[in-house]
Order: C-alpha cells, then structure tokens, then sequence
C-alpha cells in the first residue's frame, strides 16, 4: 500500500470499528482453535501492528512472530509490541517448514503484489502438519471500488473461491463465511457510488455516536461466530482452514 494508508492505518486501528470487528473476529477464531500454551502463531502481512498487539494482550501464552512487504509498517508494528518482526514478502516466507501452529493473514492475498498461489503454497509449508490457517479476505468482485485502488486490492473474494484456493494447497476449509453483514447494505451503496470516484480509501473514523453503533453491530456479529454461527453474506469473507497431510 502507499505509505499515507499505512499512516492512516496506524492512526485508527485502536479506535475504527471496521479494524474493532476485525480483531475481535480472528481473537475469537484463534480461541477456537484451543493452542497449547507455547504455540507458534505467524501474522502474515501484519500491517502496523494492531491485531498482532491485541493477541499478544489477550493470548500471552502464544509465540508470536510478524512480518510485513513494507518497512514503514514493520517500524510501526514495533511501536505497538514487543513481537518478533521482520520485512518479507508473503510470496516467499523466511521461516522453516512446519515452524507455525497456526497462520492469520488479514488482506493479504488480495493484494496486487501478491503472487497467489506462491502464497498459499508457503503458508502450507511453514504450517505444522494439523495446523490451521485464518484468512480474511473482500468479499465479491462487484464491489469493487476506489477504495480498493486505494489500498492496492487485485481481488475479491467468496468462500467457494477461497475454499477451492485454499484445497489446492492442501488446506481445508473447517469454518467459512462472511461477516460486516448487518452492515453490508451501506456498505455496498457506499462502494458502488464511489466506484468512479478519485476520493480515498474508508480508512477513517466516523463521528463517535456512528463508531459506536457500528461497533456494536460487528461485535455482535463476533459473538455470534463464537457460537459457531457463519454468516451468510457481508462485506469479508472469514475461513478457518487445516492443514491436512504432511508435506
């Protein structure tokens, strides 16, 4: 991404209630996924740091480690956590094969530098066998819009293309679905108006009385995905998937 969305980022991340949503959503996730205290979990394309600063709040029993494409970002994410970091590219991991219990990666693949099959391949080799990787990706090519251009987006995403995507690697998907689903119908007029515009991203905060009604939604839509709910439409696909076998 451009370095003024990555200062943007780093700005709002704590407060935005899309980045809120977000984080409590793969907290949740990871929870489910009962780790033993100890266990090696990589944020691949960590951005500037928040949700790899909230699972190191609310999971201290974990090994962390981060990297980012973009040095401004590690610089950040070091401001946020005392973490393992380092700058790399999702397309070809410095890490050993099966050094990993568990893999996140928050809209990485979607993005225009991203080889993704490259991709998906490495997080299956660093992947310990029965390891588990969780994705976040835009949902829907027809949403496409400016903010997309914005922040470097290439492609959108339903759970059947990630769940094919992901099976040719030998990962299988245990959970997909959606989430920003309450949201979604504004959601979706606000990015079909914008699809001609030369405005920014949505990287923004809202007046405090719209971020905390929006926060409510998504992290209702958390708690529901705790309970094993997968929502059926919105505006992020959200797997889970195992990696089988043990190549």
């Amino acid at each position: 991404m451009d370095a003024r969305e990555y200062e943007k980022m780093a700005a709002v991340e704590a407060q935005m209630w899309w980045y809120q949503g977000l984080h409590q959503m793969v907290l949740t996730l990871i929870d489910g996924l009962s780790l033993r205290p100890g266990a090696r979990v990589l944020d691949a394309g960590c951005g500037t740091g928040g949700l790899l600063a909230r699972i190191a709040e609310r999971r201290p029993d974990l090994r962390l480690t981060g990297f980012d494409f973009d040095d401004a970002a590690v610089a950040w994410s070091r401001r946020k956590a005392a973490i393992p970091l380092v700058a790399a590219s999702i397309n070809a991991l410095p890490f050993a094969s099966g050094q990993f219990e568990a893999v996140v990666s928050c809209d990485v693949l979607c993005h225009r530098s991203v080889d993704q099959a490259a991709a998906l391949a490495d997080i299956a080799r660093v992947l310990a066998p029965g390891g588990h990787v969780i994705l976040n990706l835009p949902a829907y090519d027809w949403m496409y819009s400016t903010h997309d251009r914005r922040v470097h987006t290439a492609r959108r995403y339903t759970v059947g293309r990630a769940r094919q995507s992901l099976a040719e690697h030998g990962l299988r998907v245990s959970r997909g679905g959606y989430w920003n689903t309450g949201l979604f119908p504004l959601m979706a007029v606000h990015r079909l108006l914008s699809r001609s515009s030369s405005g920014d991203s949505d990287v923004h905060l809202y007046p405090a009385p719209i971020e905390a009604l929006f926060r409510r939604v998504v992290l209702t839509e958390a708690w529901l995905v705790g309970k094993g709910v997968n929502l059926p439409y919105g505006g992020s696909v959200l797997v889970v998937a195992e990696k089988v076998g043990h190549v």
